[in-house]
């Protein structure tokens, strides 16, 4: 079975206290989920469209896995959290077996 991924870009963050809020929320909450965070905000070299900011990679044992903890009632909890001040492109992606 393919394992599921959240890839998370933050093009944009004016408000760093409320992001640091909905992190409080979303990280139990992935975690509950079987989520496992293998990349948040480290390092990054960026080619072509040059997007540097942060980047944050999540792993779940499967893509429906990855998708019914976005669906989750404790995750939903958390994107109400999630300022505007924070632009974001978050997309669920599966894995190759």
């Amino acid at each position: 079975m393919a394992k599921g991924y959240w890839v998370s870009v933050y093009p944009a963050i004016s408000d760093p206290d409320g992001l640091t809020a909905y992190n409080t929320l979303a990280g139990p909450a992935v975690r509950a989920a079987g989520g496992r965070t293998l990349s948040r905000g480290g390092r990054v070299v960026a080619h072509e469209a040059g997007i540097t900011q942060r980047v944050v990679l999540v792993e779940f044992d499967s893509f429906e896995q990855a998708v019914a903890a976005y669906e989750s009632e404790a995750y939903r909890k958390a994107l109400v959290a999630l300022p505007d001040g924070v632009e974001r492109d978050f997309r669920i992606i599966e894995g190759i077996d």
